[in-house]
């Protein structure tokens, strides 16, 4: 039985007149214990219902559509024609411009040898454009996870001291990543990627884009001995205390790169149709400075260069995979943290895209695809890749249509590796630290931590716990502190559910929060609350003793009026309410 507060006639100030509307509730239609949970299992994994297609049709169809759902280029490629790859020609020559200098950057963030940072944005590509559904993402290594892979692994082993096992844990956290991250999506888990909320990925990435940045004082400062820490403090006593190490020449070329990056960047964001800039701006400062280098002899004065790189295709490295070993739980601690992240820096790029050109992007079908081709990256010479932000943005303005920009993209790198690579050989390590710190600037943004602010406290919050666990602790305690802090955040919003108190609007039949509307009115006799949660075994308690607490409010507001406003009816709302379970 339910009664509708709207049909409440006040008569008089001591007199009120109640018509009751009593509606017949019919019971739901009955169902077993076993239709309940297939039901129930089917709206948890599988909401996106990815069988109806198969209804219907012929086994011929059926075949065909499960091709097409396993591998979506197939579902594009029979109708791809000259002009989709006039534009994905364009778009993937662009990338690749970008694409090649910070893949060789992002290799020395993660303390690798920067040829690993060309060859993960060749294979990985390749794999994407076969089993990606989205045409705007562009595949390649990324600043954080390059930052936590590096960090995390240098804790117990040295990239300098022993370079070939460090290699190995690598690819071996790259396998268990690709693994992860195709298993979630195989077993339709992706939602657990969804605790890490806004708040959290705004602080995450705000805090690791100012460590991935001092970490770069070590070459725009020429600095030779650096710690290997990667908290604030520590870095910026490294920094002071080998003050006498600063190179005024590494400094001169390093911050004019940096000035040149950051204008081109700028410049392309107040108008997206100068793209390009950005796009070749980091090119143009590896040529560039790679000529003043060898021109001046520079590698004799001081200038730290990359040296002379390694030619040719990736070669195999499933042969040093470490599936064994005092190692393996870091291997597989590392892949997980990265695995995570890059992840859902990937989704993230994918389902912002596809919402931008109104097509849709399957997320367990991308989880698997950045999971397999990261599985064959581990195979390849290639460390943890994933969709990047600044990089597929180019991609989209350069107007690409299909993921065959990405296999241009990667022609054009495998043209580099084969052909190019004793031109990078006096590349000085100063500018890859531009292009870095240029790169990761993007990722603090303070408009979308003033918009957290204003929405959601408790969300600011969790966003700080994650800024300041990256600067002061570390990359993946950080990250660690913000999803508990947003996981207390849930268990609080089901154990202590929100109740508010309803006064009806002048002249209206709508009941409004008093709180939040100052024209809603009480009605006198009244108490009408409204319960904004499900109701379960965890917050009955709370909400039955809640409830009194009201009624004790009400009744003490005013002692003076207490006879003529004396408590008469509880009315609660719970339209909110779509699920009711008893202690």
């Amino acid at each position: 039985m339910e009664s509708n507060p709207s049909t409440m006639q006040e008569q008089s100030p001591s007199c009120l007149e109640i018509t009751m509307e009593v509606h017949s509730v019919v019971p739901p239609p009955h169902k077993s214990t076993i239709q309940k949970l297939k039901t129930r299992l089917k709206e948890t994994l599988f909401p996106d219902d990815p069988f109806r297609q198969f209804k219907g049709q012929p086994t011929k169809k059926k075949w065909v559509l499960a091709a097409q759902y396993i591998f979506p280029i197939l579902h594009w490629g029979p109708n791809y024609n000259l002009k989709l790859f006039k534009s994905d020609i364009v778009s993937g020559v662009t990338i690749a411009s970008l694409a090649i200098p910070q893949g060789i950057s992002y290799a020395k963030l993660a303390s690798l040898p920067p040829i690993v940072g060309l060859y993960s944005s060749f294979v990985p590509p390749l794999v994407y454009a076969v089993l990606g559904s989205s045409r705007d993402i562009a595949v390649g290594p990324v600043s954080i996870a390059s930052l936590i892979l590096g960090s995390m692994l240098t804790q117990q082993v040295s990239p300098t001291g022993d370079p070939v096992l460090f290699l190995q844990l690598a690819f071996t956290a790259t396998f268990f990543a690709g693994l992860f991250q195709a298993s979630l999506g195989f077993l339709r888990l992706g939602f657990i990627i969804d605790f890490l909320s806004k708040a959290t990925l705004i602080g995450f990435m705000a805090g690791a884009a100012i460590i991935v940045s001092l970490q770069q004082l070590k070459s725009l400062l020429g600095i030779t001995h650096f710690t290997k820490k990667m908290g604030f403090i520590p870095v910026m006593t490294s920094v002071f205390h080998n003050s006498q190490e600063w190179s005024w020449q590494t400094i001169l070329m390093g911050f004019s790169f940096l000035v040149f990056l950051l204008v081109a960047r700028h410049l392309s964001m107040r108008r997206p149709k100068l793209f390009w800039v950005s796009a070749a701006a980091p090119l143009v400062c590896v040529i560039l400075s790679t000529f003043l280098v060898f021109a001046f002899k520079a590698q004799h004065h001081g200038f730290s260069v990359i040296g002379k790189l390694q030619e040719g295709l990736n070669p195999p490295s499933w042969n040093m995979l470490q599936f064994h070993g005092g190692h393996l739980g870091l291997s597989m601690k590392t892949g997980l943290v990265t695995g995570i992240i890059s992840l859902t820096e990937g989704i993230a790029v994918g389902r912002t895209f596809a919402s931008l050109m109104n097509y849709k992007v399957d997320g367990n079908k991308e989880m698997m695809a950045i999971g397999l081709m990261n599985i064959v990256g581990s195979s390849t010479s290639c460390y943890v890749t994933t969709g990047a932000f600044s990089r597929s943005a180019v991609n989209h303005n350069a107007g690409a249509k299909t993921a065959a920009s990405n296999i241009v993209m990667s022609i054009t790198v495998m043209v580099t590796i084969l052909f190019l690579m004793p031109l990078f050989q006096y590349t000085p390590n100063v500018v890859l630290g531009a292009i870095i710190v240029s790169a990761v600037v993007g990722l603090i943004d303070i408009p979308a931590a003033y918009h957290v602010w204003k929405m959601d406290k408790f969300d600011f919050i969790v966003m700080l716990c994650a800024f300041f666990g990256v600067i002061f602790i570390s990359v993946q305690h950080g990250l660690a502190i913000a999803v508990a802090v947003s996981i207390f955040k849930i268990l609080m919003q089901i154990t202590r559910p929100k109740t508010v108190f309803l006064g009806k609007i002048p002249g209206t039949d709508i009941y409004r929060d008093l709180h939040h509307y100052k024209e809603s009115v009480k009605i006198p006799g009244f108490l009408i609350l409204s319960i904004e949660a499900p109701i379960n075994f965890a917050n009955s308690t709370y909400l039955n003793e809640r409830v009194l607490r009201w009624i004790e409010e009400y009744e003490a507001e005013d002692p003076k009026m207490h006879s003529n406003s004396s408590l008469r009816f509880v009315i609660l709302e719970m339209s909110m309410v779509y699920h009711f379970l008893k202690n």
